[in-house]
């Protein structure tokens, strides 16, 4: 594993402290912020609308996605519509949020080019999947072997247990981010944590990088193992 591990009772309230402490940290300047998707990250990002509604300076914030299906972003399984049911339309407007649009002629190459233009994200964040993935990086999926230097590329599950085309981070987007916390909740991920923990690089979420790692893990997801 890289970085580090913080083993707590609620993830979602550790992740919301966390991000206001990155972001008031930042004040009075800009502050930007990639999302992830999933019933973790739902918890964290209702989370963080009650506690950081007032602590952060929503209009300093721009909002970024790390990864996206590809279908509208008012469907039900977008990752957009997600974190704006949970987050967006319960606190001021950011100063700008952009969107992981599949509609477009080529999406990932726009995106990326949204990226390169903008400076670094300041905090991603991101999850586990039981599978070991991590934003849309699959096992045995084409983006794991992405060519060098791309930042956002096209990726599906080759497994198929995971549905639609989808829009996601490389592993070198994820580590050029200043800071990447990780949140990781319930029994269901304890196998994929302990497959990373044991650095198996099969499990796609172990070769996360960067200069500033966290792992926020409560103790369902740790199991009957002794934090190292």
């Amino acid at each position: 594993m890289n970085g580090s591990l913080v083993v707590v009772d609620d993830v979602a309230k550790a992740f919301a402290q966390l991000v206001v402490d990155h972001a008031q940290s930042n004040a009075p300047g800009p502050f930007s912020l990639a999302f992830s998707g999933g019933s973790t990250a739902r918890d964290c990002y209702r989370e963080l609308a009650v506690s950081g509604s007032a602590a952060i300076d929503w209009k300093n914030v721009t909002g970024w996605w790390g990864d996206e299906r590809c279908v509208p972003l008012t469907h039900v399984d977008s990752n957009f519509r997600l974190v704006e049911e949970s987050l967006l339309e319960l606190v001021e407007p950011l100063a700008a949020v952009h969107p992981m649009q599949s509609e477009l002629s080529d999406p990932a190459f726009a995106y990326e080019e949204l990226l390169r233009a903008a400076p670094p994200i300041d905090l991603i964040h991101l999850g586990l999947g039981p599978d070991g993935h991590t934003a849309s990086l699959f096992p045995g999926s084409d983006a794991l072997n992405s060519p060098d230097g791309r930042l956002v590329v096209p990726n599906r599950d080759p497994l198929s247990n995971n549905p639609y085309e989808r829009l996601t981070f490389t592993f070198e987007a994820i580590s050029r981010c200043r800071s990447v916390v990780v949140t990781v909740a319930g029994a269901a991920k304890t196998n994929a944590l302990h497959r990373v923990l044991d650095g198996d690089l099969s499990a796609p979420a172990t070769k996360i990088s960067g200069t500033d790692v966290i792992w926020l893990v409560d103790n369902a997801a740790m199991g009957t193992r002794t934090p190292r």
